[in-house]
Parts: C-alpha cells; structure tokens; sequence
C-alpha cells in the first residue's frame, strides 16, 4: 500500500476480470520515524493517503456496476485532534511525530470520504473509528500506549464490528453517504468548539494534490 505504482498496477489488474461489492480501506501504519519510501514519499502518508486515494479512485468503476456498492474506511478517533494541514502533508517542514502524522493522515482520510460522497452519488461511503483495540499495531506502534490501556481494550472483533456492519447491513445503506461512524452510530468529525475545521479551499486542495501525485506514479 505504500507504493503507489503497486496500488495503481493492482487495482487495474482487479478491475479487468473481477466484479466488487465493497471495498474496506483497512491497512495502514503508524511509523514514528519519518521514513521515505522508493518513490520519494512520506511513508505513512504514502501508505494510509496516498495508497487508500489511488486504490478507491482506481475501483470507482467498478464499484458502479454493483448492486448496492460501498466503500468503508477505517480511520481513527485521533483525526479528532488535528486540523488538515495541506501545506505540509508530509511533514516536509514541522518537527516529525508519528502520531501526528498517523493523525493528520486520518483526518485526510475523513476529507475524501465526504468529498468522494458528494462525487459519487451512486456509491455508499462511510468512515469509521474502531475504537482502540488490543491488535499487533497498537502493541508495536505505541507501546507504552498499550501497556498502560492493556486491560481497556477491545478485541480484534469488536474493533472491526462497525466496518463490517457498515459493508452489509441494510441498516447502514439507510444512512446518508459520507458520514463518520463509532460503534455502529454517526458521530461528530469534529469535538466541540475544536479548531480542527479547514476550509472547503483546502479540502479542494487535498483532492487536487492527491490527483496530481496519483497520476504522477499511474504506470
């Protein structure tokens, strides 16, 4: 997922001779050293951004042809704590701090769904936090995180409950497109008077900067 050509060349392979219903955007990563990959890009914004961008975009089509099509994608409760920061999206010029960018890539990730929703009448997005559950990430992305919550986690199972309940349930397609779930009820993008709201400018500007980066590495 970190290599964008890879992501173009497998959602162009997929597209030819199979058919999708759902696409769940589940795997990303939290590196806290800031690392580039072989294409020259930030890895996690390369992998939970970059490669989630190029991948729905590529399945888009697709996706039309189903009966009922849906996209999930599984962000994080951390997105709560930034606001996009489009001059910097991979972290080029603040101090780097993992989290951070875990953080801002998720609240990307919030950004495209609700831009994709209002492109793409005819598909079914939705975005989704876990919760914070007991999974190998966690344990070696933040362990001292780990540690200290050991005992208040969620199961692996609960964690995906919502992903699947968004990719299936009649209940879930009953609800508007573009929306941002908890344990299976649409809550809040943003805490109450946070700051972490940008303008409709800069989230025009991700997109454009998303598209320009996709197609740079298109094979």
């Amino acid at each position: 997922m970190s290599s964008a050509r890879q992501v173009w060349e497998f959602g162009q392979n997929f597209s030819q001779n199979n058919s999708l219903h759902v696409l769940i955007n589940n795997a990303g990563c939290m590196v806290n050293q800031r690392e580039l990959t072989e294409e020259g890009l930030e890895k996690n914004f390369a992998t939970n951004t970059l490669g989630t961008y190029i991948l729905t975009m590529v399945l888009i089509p697709i996706l039309k042809k189903a009966e009922d099509p849906r996209v999930v994608t599984v962000s994080s409760g951390g997105m709560l704590t930034q606001k996009l920061n489009v001059d910097d999206l991979q972290f080029e010029k603040a101090t780097f701090d993992g989290t951070m960018a875990y953080a801002q890539n998720k609240r990307q990730q919030v950004i495209m769904t609700e831009r994709w929703a209002a492109l793409h009448k005819d598909i079914h997005f939705s975005s989704m936090h876990p919760g914070w559950a007991d999974t190998p990430a966690v344990q070696s992305s933040m362990p001292s995180f780990h540690a200290k919550m050991a005992n208040k986690l969620r199961t692996e199972a609960m964690g995906a409950d919502t992903a699947v309940w968004l990719a299936i349930s009649a209940a879930a397609a009953k609800q508007p497109s573009g929306l941002f779930f908890q344990d299976r009820a649409a809550v809040a993008t943003h805490l109450p008077l946070a700051w972490s709201k940008s303008s409709s400018l800069d989230q025009e500007k991700l997109m454009l900067v998303l598209e320009e980066l996709a197609q740079k590495f298109k094979p």
